[in-house]
């Protein structure tokens, strides 16, 4: 059964006459999702230190914001005072090192940016005490696949390369993401295990939240759950066609890492999923993929909730609680 405060959140939608994602523009959708984050998320918690940095990318910098825990500051520069810093220019001085989670936010490749997921990156730092980089990759139309893979690629090497400067232990990151974000995820880390190298220690843990990983959409959820429950068929393809504008991608393994024809050797996985979400199905599916080829692979479902639940911790209180989940799988994964 579908959990009350979802229920009450859908006819909420319904009554105030919220417009369907696929009825809109690209810029029109991600300003109302930008918008909606004050109605459904908690408020941002403080932490340590917020920071906005640049990756070099193949189109240019790729932004990051750089969310450091609270109890994680270590010593500030000199004539800094310890707290968030949102400087550019802030050119490191902690002392000490934490466990790093590169995040990828969801939006279905479309909508979705620093701000949308800010204080989930906030609320996984403060639980886990990793410091959180978060990825703003470009995104469709104006940027077709694989343009978001490449940056999400670019952006976890560069964290990797420039790990001590940033006071992260290069031994010890985890890339993660959401929706569209934990297929980004999924894809980096089988490109990262790809290009491996002696010198580059490999990526200790892969954080799936609700992941798409079959572009081809033909799971069974999605023709069960295809209606009525936020993300709707219709939306998909919205996602999709702005994504993708050739179906023979669907096949690539770049846009669905479930195609893959050798999921062995990468790291383990926390896959968590939702019970009233079209992509259920193919994240469990993804799971025992995983498993199967000999990885080690958690799958948790919160079977009452509705796809994109984890940012809505004002409305739902079993995001709070899937949140602090994931972050306790972080904190145990990426353990010293």
């Amino acid at each position: 059964m579908l959990h009350p405060q979802a229920r009450a959140l859908l006819d909420l939608m319904i009554a105030k006459g919220i417009p369907p994602t696929h009825t809109l523009s690209p810029a029109d959708a991600r300003s109302f999702y930008r918008d909606r984050r004050n109605v459904t998320q908690p408020a941002p918690p403080p932490v340590a230190e917020v920071r906005d940095l640049s990756a070099p990318g193949a189109a240019g910098g790729i932004p990051l914001r750089l969310v450091r825990p609270v109890g994680g500051a270590g010593l500030s520069l000199p004539g800094r005072p310890k707290g968030e810093d949102r400087s550019a220019q802030h050119e490191g001085g902690l002392m000490g090192t934490l466990p790093g989670l590169v995040y990828f936010h969801g939006g279905g490749w479309v909508i979705g940016d620093l701000d949308t997921h800010d204080t989930l990156c906030r609320e996984l730092a403060n639980l886990s005490g990793c410091v959180v980089v978060a990825v703003d990759y470009r995104m469709g139309p104006e940027h077709r696949f694989p343009a978001a893979v490449d940056d999400s690629i670019a952006a976890t090497r560069w964290v990797r390369a420039n790990a001590a400067s940033l006071g992260i232990d290069a031994k010890r990151i985890a890339v993660g993401g959401d929706s569209a974000g934990g297929n980004l995820a999924a894809v980096v880390s089988i490109a990262e295990r790809d290009a491996a190298s002696s010198d580059s220690p490999p990526l200790r843990f892969q954080l799936l939240i609700y992941p798409a990983t079959d572009m081809r959409r033909v799971a069974p959820s999605h023709a069960s759950l295809g209606e009525g429950y936020m993300l709707t068929r219709d939306t998909m393809s919205y996602f999709h066609d702005h994504y993708i504008d050739d179906t023979n991608h669907d096949l690539d393994w770049r846009a669905s890492p479930l195609l893959h024809q050798d999921l062995s050797r990468l790291p383990d996985a926390f896959v968590l999923t939702a019970g009233f979400d079209p992509l259920r199905d193919e994240g469990l599916q993804y799971s025992q993929a995983l498993t199967l080829a000999g990885n080690r692979a958690t799958h948790i479902c919160f079977e009452r909730q509705i796809h994109g639940f984890i940012t809505m911790g004002r409305v739902i209180d079993e995001a709070n609680t899937a949140v602090a989940l994931c972050a306790a799988e972080l904190r145990r994964a990426l353990a010293a």
